[in-house]
């Protein structure tokens, strides 16, 4: 993938978040997982803001400045999973591993993405952005780990 403008980056990018958007909100409205509908609802609003954050980079650029990047922990359960699609009456456990590459697949791409970047403050929001879904990551991949203890019982 090449990009020849940050205008092009951004595209790309905010392209991703809002597919990222409609892919949590549709498994909020699931009826069979009122267990983690908020969770979903949830990632679906974070998702919105990175979008919004994108939407905004040229006027508000101090956020990002004044972000302070941290280390997230990783426990890896999706580096040793299969990509697979969703289809409808999946298992919640399956459900997780494509929540799970999703996220792995957004931290890949904004890391690669700050590589590309020329740009310094669009580099840290890059950075800031890949901080983010690896939050999203470990959240998922700590509920999945969490699932199947509760049902290895």
């Amino acid at each position: 993938m090449t990009f020849k403008s940050v205008d092009e980056i951004l595209e790309y990018a905010i392209g991703k978040e809002e597919e990222a958007v409609a892919f949590y909100t549709d498994l909020s409205k699931k009826d069979t997982f009122a267990s983690v509908k908020d969770t979903f609802v949830s990632f679906a609003k974070e998702e919105q803001k990175h979008v919004e954050m994108l939407q905004g980079i040229s006027a508000d650029t101090a956020k990002v400045e004044t972000y302070e990047l941290k280390k997230v922990p990783d426990l890896k359960i999706s580096d040793y999973l299969v990509e697979t699609e969703y289809k409808e009456g999946m298992f919640m456990q399956d459900i997780l591993r494509i929540a799970m590459k999703r996220e792995e697949m957004a931290v890949k791409l904004y890391q690669d993405l700050s590589e590309k970047a020329d740009n310094a403050e669009f580099c840290k929001l890059f950075a800031l952005l890949a901080q983010e879904e690896s939050k999203h990551k470990l959240a998922l991949e700590t509920m999945y780990d969490d699932f199947l203890a509760d049902n290895e019982n």
